[in-house]
């Protein structure tokens, strides 16, 4: 059934995920499945589902082995759900996340399904390294030949330095440009300054160490490899440290802003949510935290129209739209930190009345956001980005924040790779 005679409200019901840590620290022996597995775990249990049969487990990761092809389902299988619960992978870059949370809800709202998982995992410690084409190519030869002869021909033209490994890369395909190196010149664009991004990146820090000194992340974080937090927070950070930081992307031309303080880390982790009916849910005594309204996605012309990171400035006023609301119209503002400078770039958007006349085709600008309400937890720049997890992390926290707030409104605007962007409001 593709149309429900009744549009459901979809419940986010729990959430968790595993303290967020550094690449090629507390989890390098880990891989997605094994993060991935744990989170699922995690989330079963703190749910009392060990052996139910949900509609639909829907997870990614961003840097992922050709092995790992059936990722999902082979993680839901050692989750303690029951074997009968379908699942299976999406990607959509640093959106998956959330986009797994959209279609889950999608499948709800609609009554295909009842309740299911949506997750997301990555691992920049376990990168899939491959050789490179040359020597690719040889073994592909060699394995065709149909004759002893034919096998090892190919090897006549083997060479040592075709051994080499092809090792993974954050560049664009088409620009050839790292996200970080993207965002430079989107910072140079809006005029960014290196004092507002260390300023964004310190609020960041900050708040994220007074939530988790409240007890706020207590139970949104499932512990693994005896890692309790996020190992990337810095609560004595100071503008001072974060000023004699060298720029990280752009060291030559003497105008490079982004540091490795104001910008995100390589980070390992992965973050679960647990989306359903109310009914559902309170035939299992399980808490409707806040309901998962709607969501969009968008694309932007990155190679010569536009900054790579700016798609969620173009999808955020199409969901307001949809919806029927103002920029001003929310109690939380959750947006991903890729970069301290790629919030800012936004955010000056949409208070240009040019940008949004020229651009989104509005009579003026959206207007400024109240900051208080930006990033209330802390974020991406604190707590750090497995790229695919962070989407259902922004859900995860959200929830919790109108949750503890009784009622409101919030949120979540997640940039991507490939100049995409994935924005969702939550209500309670």
């Amino acid at each position: 059934m593709l149309v429900a005679p009744v549009v459901r409200r979809v419940a986010i019901v729990a959430s968790t995920r595993l303290p967020f840590a550094r690449s090629q620290g507390a989890y390098a022996a880990d891989g997605n499945q094994e993060m991935l597995t744990a989170v699922l775990r995690g989330l079963v249990e703190r749910c009392a589902l060990q052996g139910a049969l949900l509609g639909e487990v829907v997870a990614g990761a961003v840097l992922k082995h050709s092995r790992q092809w059936n990722l999902t389902r082979e993680s839901m299988l050692d989750s303690g759900l029951s074997p009968y619960t379908p699942a299976f992978d999406l990607q959509r870059a640093c959106g998956t996340s959330l986009e797994a949370a959209l279609l889950v809800a999608n499948k709800i709202a609609l009554g295909q399904i009842d309740a299911g998982i949506a997750a997301g995992v990555d691992t920049a410690s376990d990168a899939p390294i491959v050789f490179g084409e040359p020597f690719r190519q040889l073994l592909l030869q060699a394995f065709r030949g149909r004759t002893l002869g034919e096998r090892l021909k190919p090897w006549l033209s083997f060479r040592p330095g075709m051994l080499a490994p092809a090792l993974p890369g954050t560049g664009e395909p088409r620009t050839k440009l790292s996200m970080g190196q993207s965002c430079e010149l989107m910072a140079q664009q809006w005029g960014i300054t290196r004092e507002a991004q260390d300023q964004l990146a310190f609020d960041s820090h900050q708040k994220a160490a007074a939530a988790y000194a409240r007890g706020f992340f207590n139970d949104l974080l499932t512990p693994h490899r005896g890692l309790e937090r996020d190992n990337n927070l810095r609560s004595d950070t100071t503008l001072a440290k974060l000023a004699t930081l060298a720029p990280a992307f752009d060291r030559q031309s003497g105008r490079g802003t982004l540091t490795a303080g104001n910008s995100t880390p390589l980070t390992d982790g992965a973050a679960a949510v647990l989306l359903a009916t109310e009914d559902w849910a309170r035939e299992r005594n399980l808490p409707v935290l806040a309901y998962l309204r709607a969501g969009k996605a968008a694309a932007v012309e990155f190679v010569k129209e536009e900054g790579l990171l700016m798609a969620p400035a173009y999808a955020v006023p199409k969901l307001l739209n949809d919806c029927q609301l103002g920029l001003q119209d929310f109690d939380f503002y959750e947006i991903h930190e890729a970069f301290a400078a790629q919030v800012l770039c936004t955010l000056r958007a949409w208070e240009s009345d040019s940008f949004c006349r020229e651009k989104l085709g509005l009579p003026q600008a959206l207007g400024a956001i109240d900051r208080a309400k930006l990033n209330v937890a802390g974020s991406s720049v604190a707590v750090g980005h497995p790229f695919a997890a962070t989407g259902a992390r922004l859900v995860g926290t959200l929830a919790k924040l109108l949750a503890e707030r009784g009622q409101g409104r919030g949120l979540i605007s997640v940039c991507t790779a490939g100049g995409m962007g994935v924005t969702a409001i939550v209500e309670r």
